[in-house]
């Protein structure tokens, strides 16, 4: 189950496979669907997911 805190988003680009991290708030958060088959997963923090290797997504 998703602890209800961890509401980055980790979203990986189809077209570049590059990794991308969304945070509430940012545009195209609510759009972004994460799937678990694509490698795509949820963060609890910005620095937990950039330690993973993921960059923010750009405003």
């Amino acid at each position: 189950m998703l602890d209800p805190g961890c509401t980055i988003k980790g979203n990986v680009s189809i077209n570049t496979g590059e990794r991308i991290y969304h945070v509430p708030g940012q545009a195209l958060y609510s759009e972004t669907v994460i799937n678990s088959h694509y490698g795509e997963r949820w963060f609890c923090s910005e620095a937990e997911a950039r330690a993973a290797g993921w960059r923010k997504a750009r405003p």
